[in-house]
């Protein structure tokens, strides 16, 4: 924790100083407008409260994620059981099952944030063979995915195992959790897309277009702030506040 960082908390106490210490006027103006876009994909199609309640949580949860606070669990906490109904209900079951461990991980990493204070990164040659190691996974959860019959099983099944190692690295304090999370966000932008015009053509009746909209909204947003957050980390401007409190 920055002495900054430690002012701020012996001023105001520690829940305030993980919500609101230390924004630059652009984080703000994106944060709200990410959290706007959830509202609006709701106003647009609100079939799935739920799923508006998912996006504005996953927009939290990785806001907080990228400046290094602990209270970014919480939020994952909520998004990723509201993240579960909705996979479920779209047969998504790589995101499930994946889903059902980021439900199990938050707890894990709000514990591992309080022991682990700064971000590390992996020397070049381990960080291939763990980008590759990735690559193999996802090729192969793709064949089981495939296999139980799930929707677009070539997408769903980044969000079955390479998510799974990013947030195993985003636990860790890995700088390169981030450059697996644009690739997910990626995949996930277009993976709730093409559910989405599918329902909208009436070629999918499998889920709800509130819920699948919602989805598109988050990824987009996680997508915007992955890419942002990797930079944060990079420059070693996350607060890694660890969880001193």
């Amino acid at each position: 924790m920055t002495r900054r960082n430690k002012m701020e908390t012996a001023k105001h106490g520690w829940l305030y100083s993980q919500l609101f210490a230390n924004w630059k006027q652009f984080e703000v103006k994106y944060v709200s407008l990410l959290i706007l876009l959830q509202v609006v994909v709701y106003a647009i199609s609100p079939d799935s409260p739920i799923g508006m309640i998912s996006g504005i949580g996953g927009v939290l949860c990785l806001v907080y994620g990228m400046k290094g606070r602990k209270i970014s669990f919480v939020f994952g906490f909520i998004q990723c059981v509201s993240m579960t109904y909705i996979a479920w209900i779209s047969h998504a079951y790589g995101s499930f099952a994946m889903d059902i461990v980021y439900v199990i991980s938050q707890p894990i990493g709000w514990y591992l944030w309080g022991q682990q204070e700064a971000t590390r990164s992996f020397k070049k040659g381990t960080r291939k063979k763990v980008f590759t190691g990735a690559v193999v996974a996802w090729l192969i959860g793709w064949a089981i995915l495939a296999y139980v019959g799930g929707q677009l099983p070539y997408f769903d099944s980044i969000n079955f195992v390479v998510s799974f190692i990013a947030q195993i690295l985003y636990i860790l304090k890995y700088n390169e959790n981030w450059s697996l999370w644009i690739f997910v966000n990626i995949a996930n932008f277009l993976y709730w897309s093409i559910l989405s015009v599918q329902m909208v053509m009436g070629d999918n009746t499998v889920g709800t277009l509130g819920a699948n909209l919602s989805q598109v909204a988050l990824q987009a947003a996680l997508l915007f702030n992955a890419v942002y957050a990797q930079k944060v980390w990079a420059s070693g401007g996350a607060d890694n506040e660890g969880g001193t409190e």
